[in-house]
């Protein structure tokens, strides 16, 4: 998942109406419990109706410091009525769409790839194509989770390999019988459930016209006094991701650098937009985002300065896959999104608005893609994230919470 750049979303909506959304949505998100999962319910709203986390941001302070508690999970379960909660908010323009896609918030931004997706499909299809978005690629497998049998959605699209098994597991997905032969020989992907539509690598942004002499390692960054932002395990995948990299190079020394990070660790936001929107305000040396972050800013706003670390442990990747649901009553046709996500018209489009890699071979890109960092990857498998993930994060937790 990546900026468009995220969350630079234009709305003109009352407030009013937005105040009891954030009340709304605060308070569902309260309720549930921190394990398995995420703090964020993942409930967002239709396209361009989009009022999710940022849109809510002139309510609530804005974080400064790291001073933030995280909690045992909750007695009560929440998950019943949640549903029934989400289910009248969402239902009405879930039903009249013919094919309903979740997705994560700057996905359907104005500047990310969902708009103009969403008209090239619809003109191949003949059909109403609606993007429905969560905050982040945790929040849908939540929603997904929270609403089960009775979602509306015949897609999810935006999680990532660290998520591919969890989400399996529930059984909300099926397979999406697709010829996957063209995709990049890198990737190597043969999965039956979930088709791969981008892919990155997570990695420390940087101002270079104020720091000249960036961390050469992950073990470099957390053992300086560098301020940094980076995003919730629990609830961005971009924090996941962090959790996987850290894991995997300190293995069972992992609780110290949590610790030792926390020093300098300006805050822990939820999702991505927040946390790289601070970092480019100047409140942090370095933030948690992608490679690909540098391309924007030389494309859409040419400007230089903008700069990925390269770790000489190595890298995690994230590959971005999309699924068809179980419930699924257009599997026809959703079937049919799933292979335009990875035709050249659509590869076209999102690393220029989503910015991140295309999936196929041969995709021409601006000169500013053939100047980023091509980290080698490292990390663990779908599997081993599944079987980990919730002991990681109580891991993580504990350690900053000291």
């Amino acid at each position: 998942m990546h900026p468009s750049h995220r969350g630079a979303f234009k709305v003109s909506v009352n407030k009013q109406s937005i105040h009891s959304h954030c009340l709304l949505t605060g308070a569902l998100a309260e309720s549930l419990p921190v394990e398995p999962d995420p703090v964020n319910t993942g409930v967002g709203n239709e396209h361009s109706k989009v009022l999710s986390t940022p849109t809510c941001e002139w309510l609530l302070p804005r974080p400064r410091k790291l001073s933030f508690k995280i909690t045992e999970e909750q007695s009560v379960n929440p998950v019943k009525p949640l549903a029934a909660v989400a289910s009248l908010m969402f239902a009405s323009s879930a039903i009249s769409a013919d094919l309903t896609v979740y997705t994560y918030d700057s996905f359907i931004s104005e500047w990310g790839p969902g708009p103009q997706l969403e008209k090239a499909f619809e003109q191949q299809c003949s059909c109403n194509l609606e993007f429905i978005a969560a905050e982040d690629g945790v929040s849908i497998l939540n929603r997904l989770r929270i609403e089960g049998n009775k979602t509306k959605a015949d897609l999810i699209l935006g999680i990532d390999e660290g998520l591919l098994e969890e989400t399996r597991k529930t059984g909300l997905v099926q397979s999406h019988n697709i010829d996957l032969s063209g995709l990049k020989a890198e990737l190597n992907w043969h999965d039956s459930d979930f088709v791969p539509f981008d892919y990155g690598y997570f990695s420390f942004i940087y101002n270079s016209e104020k720091i000249t002499q960036p961390a050469t390692s992950l073990k470099n960054l957390i053992e300086s006094d560098a301020s940094v932002i980076y995003q919730d395990p629990r609830t961005s995948t971009p924090g996941q991701g962090l959790m996987m990299w850290v894991k995997s190079v300190y293995g069972d020394k992992a609780p110290a650098a949590w610790k030792q990070l926390s020093k300098h660790t300006v805050t822990v936001t939820k999702g991505w937009w927040e946390a790289y929107s601070m970092f480019l305000e100047g409140d942090a040396d370095y933030v948690l985002s992608y490679n690909t972050s540098p391309a924007y800013h030389v494309v859409a706003e040419q400007k230089t300065q903008y700069k990925a670390a390269p770790f000489k442990e190595g890298h995690v990747a994230q590959v971005e896959v999309a699924a068809i649901t179980a419930n699924s009553t257009n599997k026809d046709r959703a079937q049919q999104f799933l292979k335009f996500l990875i035709s050249k018209e659509a590869q076209s489009i999102i690393p220029v608005t989503n910015w991140m890699m295309p999936v196929i071979p041969g995709m021409e890109l601006p000169d500013a893609f053939a100047d980023l960092i091509q980290p080698q990857r490292i990390g663990f498998s779908p599997e081993t994230m599944a079987d980990n993930r919730k002991s990681w994060v109580r891991e993580w937790r504990n350690a900053v919470s000291e």
